[in-house]
C-alpha cells in the first residue's frame, strides 16, 4: 500500500520527471516517454512493485549496457495477423506498448493478431498496457516470461526452472473494462525483495526453502529457495500448468528462450488482440460481458466482504482518485531515485 502521509505528486509531473531521467540516461525520446508512461501507470493502478520502484534498476541497466537505448526490433516473421520480433533488449515498456498498438491495428484488418517478442528487456506491469486495446473495444491478452530467471520450481520439485510468468487480460464491457493481471506463482521476486529490504516476512507459506520445506521468509530466495506456484502446496499443479503454457506461448512462439541460455535481464512477451466485431459481433460481445459483470457485482458477498468486485476495479478507482488528488508513491521510491537524478542533472518533481 502507498503511504498517504507522503508527498502527493501530480501524475503528469511524475511522467515528465521520469521521461527526463530516461532521456538523460540515453533512451531515445519515444522510448523514454513509453517507459515513464507505463511505470507511472502501474503506480496509478496500485501496482507499486512494478511502477517507479523499477526506475532505478532500469537506469542502472542502461548504464551497464544491458538495456539498449535506440533502434527498432528485428522482424523475424510477418504474415499479417502473425508477427514475431527480436526485441534486441530494447525497453520492454516501449516494445510491449508498440506491440499492443500494432496488434490492435492488425486486428482491425484481420479480426485478430498475435505478436511474439524475443529478447525484450523487462516489461513491468502487464495491466498497464491493457487499455491501449480495450479503449478501442478490443479484447487483449499479454504474457511474459524471463528465460534467464528461474525462481519457481515445477509442482512437486525443489529447484527453480522458470519465473512467475505473469499473464494479463483486458475485457471490454459496457462499463469499465475487466483488467486481469495474475501470475503462475503466488508471489513475485520483486515483492520478496521488498520484504527483505523492510525486514518483513510473508503472512503465509508462499515459498519453499532450499531443502524444499514451506517457508514465509523471503530471504530463502537468496539461498536457492523458490516461489510456490499459484495454488500452493495443495493445488500448485494449476499454477504449474499455467506456467508451462506461458513458457511455450512466449519463448516457444518467439523461437528464443531458456535453451539458448540468455544472460542478464530479459523477457519473452506475447501479445494477442481480438476485435469482437470479427467474431460474434461487438454488440453481442458486450451483451455477454455486461451480463457477466452485472452477475458478479450482484452476487451476495461472503461474511466480511463488503461487495464482490471485478478484477481491475480497485485499480481503476485508485487511478481516478490519484489523477485528481495526486499520486502517493510507495515509501522510499523517490529517495531511491534522488542519486540518479543528481547524477543525470534532472530536478526532482515538486
Amino acid at each position: 500500500m502507498a503511504d498517504t502521509t507522503e508527498t502527493l505528486y501530480q501524475a503528469d509531473k511524475l511522467r515528465a520527471f521520469a521521461t527526463s531521467l530516461f532521456a538523460a540516461a540515453g533512451l531515445e525520446d519515444d522510448k523514454a516517454e513509453a517507459v515513464s508512461r507505463f511505470l507511472v501507470e502501474a503506480d496509478l493502478l496500485g501496482h507499486t512493485t512494478h511502477g517507479l520502484a523499477l526506475a532505478g534498476w532500469y537506469l542502472q541497466s542502461i548504464a551497464d549496457g544491458v538495456m539498449k537505448v535506440s533502434g527498432a526490433p528485428d522482424v523475424i516473421s510477418d504474415r499479417g495477423p502473425a508477427i514475431a520480433w527480436n526485441g534486441k533488449r530494447l525497453p520492454g515498456a516501449w516494445l510491449t506498448s508498440e506491440a499492443v498498438k500494432l496488434a490492435s491495428d492488425r486486428a482491425a484488418q484481420y479480426g485478430t493478431a498475435t505478436i511474439a517478442i524475443a529478447d525484450s528487456h523487462h516489461i513491468g506491469c502487464l495491466a498497464a498496457y491493457l487499455t491501449l486495446a480495450t479503449d478501442r473495444g478490443y479484447m487483449v491478452s499479454i504474457a511474459s516470461s524471463s528465460p534467464s530467471g528461474a525462481q519457481v520450481a515445477p509442482f512437486g520439485g525443489t529447484r527453480g526452472v522458470y519465473t512467475p510468468n505473469p499473464v494479463a487480460h483486458g475485457i471490454p464491457t459496457p462499463g469499465d473494462p475487466i483488467l486481469i493481471d495474475i501470475s503462475a506463482s503466488i508471489t513475485t521476486v520483486n515483492m520478496a525483495q521488498r520484504l527483505i529490504r523492510e525486514g518483513r516476512q510473508y503472512e503465509h507459506d508462499w515459498l519453499l526453502d532450499e531443502n524444499g520445506n514451506p517457508s514465509r521468509d523471503p530471504r530463502v530466495i537468496e539461498r536457492g529457495g523458490t516461489l510456490l506456484p499459484t495454488g500452493g502446496l495443495d493445488h500448485g499443479q494449476k499454477g504449474y500448468g499455467m506456467a508451462l503454457h506461458v513458457e511455450a506461448f512466449t519463448q516457444g512462439l518467439a523461437g528464443y528462450g531458456r535453451v539458448d541460455s540468455p544472460k542478464g535481464t530479459n523477457a519473452a512477451v506475447t501479445v494477442q488482440v481480438f476485435d469482437p466485431e470479427a467474431f460474434g459481433g461487438r454488440d453481442a460481445f458486450l451483451r455477454q460481458t455486461g451480463w457477466l459483470a452485472d452477475a458478479c457485482h450482484s452476487n451476495p458477498p461472503r461474511p466480511g466482504v463488503p461487495r464482490v468486485r471485478l478484477p481491475g476495479e480497485n485499480g481503476l478507482a485508485r487511478k481516478r482518485k490519484a489523477l485528481t488528488d495526486g499520486v502517493a508513491l510507495f515509501p522510499g521510491i523517490m529517495a531511491s531515485l534522488k542519486p540518479h537524478a543528481e547524477r543525470l542533472g534532472v530536478a526532482l518533481p515538486a
